[in-house]
């Protein structure tokens, strides 16, 4: 009996160590959800950048210069990227063009970041020409700035500071679009964006396209992840039917399992949140019956492996200045992508709110485009 009772305190301590071992793994997991709980707070806690300081701002883009650009007509960038069975058009003969402001795609210390850094222009091509602006390749030839972007702080905890870093980003997008009317004569043009992006594009329309000559030749704008409230757009309205042009659309795509939280980039109150533009991106329209996946062209994420169409993929309804959206499949993400999701919170379908409707917006962008050089042919009524 003693010779078989020896082993017995190694196993009790291995069961030490095992009970132990599960606790401080079950109190990380914990922890881990706390963090993620949290996560908005601290994260914009963390990324103060301090005083403003002018000085410290890197140099003020040249936009003459096409290394200023993140796509052009007339280089090989990620805005050229099509699937086979939807090509693109010959961008140096296209009859209208694509102004558009890519989303955040630099995470650094100071309020403005630079456009020369090498992991940003990476960024920006797998973040945003390549996933966004190349949805507009099937109408139009695309012109994609790169600019100074602002920290996010500036956007999440809104105060003195972040505005002058979103001036500077701003000042950056309307000298690009100023050198983008010279590049493309009296062609047409649609404006994009996307998040920060879209946020900066609605500011250009309010204050160099709204009630101006440039009015007539916007084909629209698209402008989704920017909360846009009446009075933002000046006197562009919200497009209310799928060919209309002269307008502009906007939506903010969540699950019904998604809670605000501080990626919002603005107050997350209900009441708050109501008054936001949405214009379905199935339908295109403003109404609130939902539009059903039997009508969603499909989806492409063009940053995995393989990219290819998704359809019949998602069902979209406006609901409280919110896209309600319920996929139909699982997304398709690259590592940092899914990282991304994480990060953002459940059901948070900012990060994908382009490829979503890819098919959707591309299809429109064309028929919109069609519909406003018809009326250009058909002449003045």
């Amino acid at each position: 009996m003693s010779e078989t009772a020896q082993p017995r305190p190694a196993r009790s301590r291995l069961r030490r160590w095992a009970i132990s071992l599960a606790a401080s793994l079950a109190g990380i997991v914990v922890l881990s959800f706390v963090a993620l709980a949290t996560m908005d707070r601290w994260y914009f806690s963390a990324l103060d950048p301090g005083p403003f300081v002018a000085a410290l701002t890197p140099p003020a883009p040249d936009y003459t210069q096409n290394a200023s650009w993140a796509a052009l007509p007339e280089t090989e960038d990620g805005a050229d990227v099509a699937l086979p069975s939807h090509p693109a058009i010959d961008q140096q003969h296209a009859l209208a063009t694509v102004f558009y402001v890519h989303p955040t795609t630099w995470l650094g210390e100071g309020w403005n970041g630079p456009i020369d850094d090498p992991i940003v222009i990476e960024a920006t091509t797998n973040g945003g020409t390549l996933i966004q602006a190349s949805a507009f390749n099937g109408c139009c030839a695309v012109y994609a700035p790169r600019y100074r972007q602002a920290n996010g702080r500036a956007f999440a905890v809104p105060d003195e500071r972040g505005q002058q870093a979103i001036d500077v980003a701003y000042a950056d997008v309307d000298a690009a679009f100023t050198n983008f009317l010279a590049r493309i004569g009296d062609r047409p043009f649609i404006i994009a964006g996307h998040s920060q992006g879209a946020v900066l594009a609605t500011r250009l329309v309010h204050e160099r396209i709204s009630a101006t000559p440039l009015q007539e030749r916007m084909i629209a704008a698209y402008l989704p992840g920017s909360p846009i409230r009446p009075g933002m757009l000046g006197e562009v309205p919200l497009c209310e039917a799928p060919t209309r042009t002269g307008c502009a659309v906007s939506w903010h795509a969540r699950g019904p399992d998604y809670e605000p939280n501080g990626f919002e980039l603005e107050s997350t109150r209900p009441d708050t949140m109501a008054d936001r533009a949405c214009v379905n991106p199935i339908s295109w329209t403003t109404y609130g019956a939902p539009a059903p996946a039997t009508a969603n062209a499909g989806a492409i994420f063009f940053d995995t492996e393989t990219p290819k169409i998704k359809p019949v993929f998602a069902d979209a309804q406006c609901q409280g200045g919110t896209l309600l959206v319920s996929k139909h499949g699982d997304l398709e993400r690259d590592f940092k992508s899914t990282i991304l999701l994480w990060v953002m919170g459940p059901d948070n379908y900012h990060p994908v709110e382009y490829q979503l409707f890819y098919l959707d917006i591309r299809a429109n962008a064309a028929a919109r485009t069609q519909a406003w050089l018809d009326r250009q042919a058909d002449g003045p009524r």
